[in-house]
């Protein structure tokens, strides 16, 4: 029996109860990729050349601190959640990758977001973890219904 693990980044909540509704359907642990220093509004304003996030986003080698590391061992696929930002995966997401051993591991990204897919947070996310099997992924609105999440969690 394959055991599956959905790891997500969330600051709104959307992707959080997405996660949450993925992990039901598919009988899966969930861990939160929480970070150190938690986002504020104000980081989160992607029209500030100064705020947090851009700052981030614009600089590949962010690595922005977890609170907590993960521990993968014991799966054999981890779906990773995590909103959009800037055409791609959030830093954070880097550094959870960075954060583990995913050798001999699948790595399922998906995302939340209102239109914006994955871009190439995929490769982003291979390039972190070398020794993991990275897919495509998926995006889903914040309306993803278990059924919809059920039947793309199935091919894993």
């Amino acid at each position: 029996m394959i055991k599956i693990l959905v790891a997500y980044f969330s600051v709104s909540g959307v992707t959080k109860k997405v996660a949450e509704k993925l992990a039901k359907v598919t009988g899966s642990d969930l861990f939160e990729i929480t970070p150190e220093t938690s986002y504020t509004n104000a980081d989160l304003n992607w029209m500030d050349k100064q705020s947090r996030t851009t700052v981030e986003m614009k600089d590949r080698s962010c690595r922005p601190a977890m609170a907590a590391k993960p521990d993968v061992s014991g799966y054999d696929v981890i779906l990773v959640g995590f909103p959009v930002w800037w055409y791609r995966e959030p830093s954070i997401i880097d550094t959870f990758m960075e954060s583990a051993d995913f050798t001999g591991k699948t790595v399922v990204p998906f995302c939340t977001s209102g239109g914006s897919g994955l871009g190439k947070s995929a490769a982003n996310m291979q390039k972190s973890a070398p020794g993991a099997k990275v897919l495509d992924g998926n995006r889903f609105s914040f309306s993803a219904t278990e059924d919809e999440l059920k039947k793309w969690a199935e091919q894993f």
